[in-house]
């Protein structure tokens, strides 16, 4: 199915990379996952960790839950945090495809001024063709 000229698979793809940039935006949730990247943190102990609501920790985490950013398991009472690596290379491969697509564009943008550049010699005005 295409909605809008864009594919259903790609139109998912890209709400995948929106919530994962969303998850990222947040000074607090990036700091979330450094914590769980080192070790599993339970949810009570990193709201001992920041001046807000345990609360507005669970919201936290489950904004980067939903972009697949943290896996949250329970362990008898508690809900441990782990960071999940490959959802931060997938941050990354989405950097790395907009470099690309940048870097294209501007080559082409280099290639376009240096063919505007040119001396004209090397474009012969009707005039000089006799």
């Amino acid at each position: 199915m295409v909605v809008d000229g864009v594919p259903e698979g790609i139109e998912r793809a890209e709400e995948g990379v929106n919530r994962l940039f969303h998850a990222l935006a947040d000074m607090t949730r990036r700091d979330i996952l450094r914590r769980c990247l080192r070790d599993d943190v339970s949810v009570s102990r990193l709201a001992e960790a920041y001046p807000m609501s345990f609360a507005a920790v669970q919201k936290h985490v489950a904004v980067l839950e939903r972009a697949g950013l943290v896996v949250k398991q329970r362990r008898g009472r508690e809900q441990l945090v782990r960071t999940e690596p490959d959802a931060v290379n997938r941050a990354r491969q989405a950097l790395d495809e907009l470099e690309t697509a940048w870097r294209g564009r501007v080559e082409r943008m280099s290639q376009m001024l240096a063919q505007d550049a040119e001396p004209e010699a090397h474009h012969p005005t009707e005039g000089q063709n006799r």
